[in-house]
């Protein structure tokens, strides 16, 4: 694989019943949690689809499907992991990232700079190559109605 590729995810959860959100490795209070096969963190999910795109590798229900039980409850920071390994396997390194997440619930700013410590950390890069941002959608749909909350993911990855 030679030059550059770009990828692009997009994952979605609706809220549920819990205390917390997981948003790029960080556990964030909320008066909700989302439902999810494993803990619901629509940042590193839309991220490993983004990279998985990229690679041309299919999509994280690929690698690891919500049928098999050994993902149940999983931190998807593992997810990252073996996508990062998977990366280095083809030769590529993580140009950036941007990563968007929407919702009007929970405020994503106060958390973003952890955020991109862990995600930087899981892929083996600096953390000036990640961007975590957020924004609402005016109250609109299902993230505006506070059904849910989403994130959306683009990636460049450049020859190691």
């Amino acid at each position: 694989m030679a030059g550059i590729r770009i990828g692009q995810g997009l994952d979605v959860h609706a809220f549920g019943v819990g205390d917390h959100v997981m948003l790029g490795g960080v556990r964030i209070a909320h008066t909700r949690g989302v439902i999810a096969h494993s803990d619901g963190d629509v940042v590193i999910h839309a991220l490993c689809d983004a990279l998985l795109g990229a690679l041309a590798l299919g999509d994280i229900g690929k690698h690891f499907p919500p049928s098999e039980a050994r993902w149940r409850d999983a931190d998807s920071r593992e997810f990252l992991r073996a996508v990062a390994a998977m990366m280095r396997k083809a030769g590529c390194a993580l140009g950036n990232a941007d990563v968007t997440v929407v919702c009007e619930q929970p405020r994503v700013a106060p958390h973003a700079a952890a955020m991109r410590v862990l995600l930087a950390a899981d892929l083996g890069c600096e953390m000036e190559r990640i961007s975590i941002k957020a924004t609402t959608s005016e109250r609109l749909g299902f993230t505006g109605r506070g059904e849910g909350i989403a994130a959306q993911a683009v990636v460049l990855l450049v020859t190691a």
